[in-house]
Order: C-alpha cells, then structure tokens, then sequence
C-alpha cells in the first residue's frame, strides 16, 4: 500500500489557535498651563497599538494616544487646547486556547472593538488640573500551524457518486421565516 492509497491525509495548514478579549477604562489627569474655569471640549486621536504574545495565555497589546482638552480660563474670558500624549499596555488573556499547534511561531491579529473614547472629562476638586475617563477594547486572535486530518476520496469522478445527486428541494414560507441569517452570534433560547 502506498501513502497515496490511505483513507486519510493529514494537512498542515495554519488557524486561530487562541483568541481573547479585553475591555480597559483608565483614567488620566493633565496639568494644563492655566487654571481651567471650565471644560468645553475633550477628545482622543493618534491612536497607535501593537501586539505581541507575552505568555501561553497572555497577550501585550502596546499603544499610545493623544488627549486634547479644550478649556476656558480666566472667568470663561479665554479658551485654549492641551495636549497630552498616552502611552498604555494592556495585558489580553486568552478566553480560547488550542493546545495543538506544531511550533511555537505565531501571527498575531489585534483589532480595536472600541478606539479609545472620553467617557467623562472634569476639571479635579483643587482646579488646577483635568481627570480624564478613557475607554477602549480590543479582541485578539493568535494565528498557528495546526494539522487536520481530511477524508481522501480517489474516484471523486465516478458517475454513481451519492454526493453528486442532484436534489430538488423547494422551501416553504414558514421555513423561511426560521432561517437566522445572524446564526453565528445567535443564541437561542430554547
């Protein structure tokens, strides 16, 4: 018997072998060059992040972004932006784990569920500075080799092939109705 003549193939091929989530509120405080009378404005841009696997089931996602406050001064008579740049690391366990990857290389794909976003912006208790409440996620996935075993057909071109039957099915109304096109992030509650 040959390699070619077995029932089963094993294929390498590379897929999600872990994935996790992390949702992260920080808050931060700037000092800004004048006494704030009050806050009219706060928003966050020049967000920037990478991933790396930092353990078995840990993954360090590193970022960095800019917080601008607008703010009056001088008994509302003034305003003027501060700018702050963020650096923050976010450690993202790993809810999922396959076990089964061939190496220890691995692709990491890190996306923002929620890009960081001011929830709340004060000036603080003694007036001199501005705490600033920031929210944002991510979800990860760790991409490895694996394999899989698959079922070798060799005479997948025979006329009298089950498989290639062609049924007529027609649907009704009802049925119709029952299919859930969001059937992946669907839970029933039956």
């Amino acid at each position: 018997m040959t390699f070619l003549d077995k029932e089963y193939r094993e294929i390498i091929t590379k897929a999600v072998c872990g994935k996790g989530r992390k949702f992260t509120k920080d808050t931060h405080t700037i000092t800004p060059s004048h006494r704030p009378t009050s806050i009219l404005g706060c928003w966050v841009i020049n967000h920037l992040y990478h991933a790396k696997k930092k353990s078995e089931d840990t993954v360090i996602i590193s970022g960095s972004y800019d917080i601008n406050v607008w703010y009056s001064y001088n008994d509302n008579t003034k305003t003027e932006v501060v700018t702050e740049r963020v650096e923050y690391t976010d450690l993202v366990p790993l809810s999922v784990k396959d076990d089964n990857c061939i190496n220890d290389e691995y692709d990491i794909i890190a996306k923002v569920l929620q890009q960081p976003n001011c929830l709340e912006c004060m000036i603080s208790d003694k007036g001199g500075s501005v705490s600033i409440d920031i929210e944002r996620e991510f979800v990860v996935q760790i991409i490895g080799e694996t394999k899989i075993c698959v079922k070798v057909k060799p005479n997948w071109k025979s006329d009298d092939d089950e498989d290639d039957v062609m049924w007529d099915y027609e649907m009704t109304d009802d049925e119709a109705e029952d299919i859930r096109p969001d059937f992946i992030h669907h839970k029933r509650k039956d």
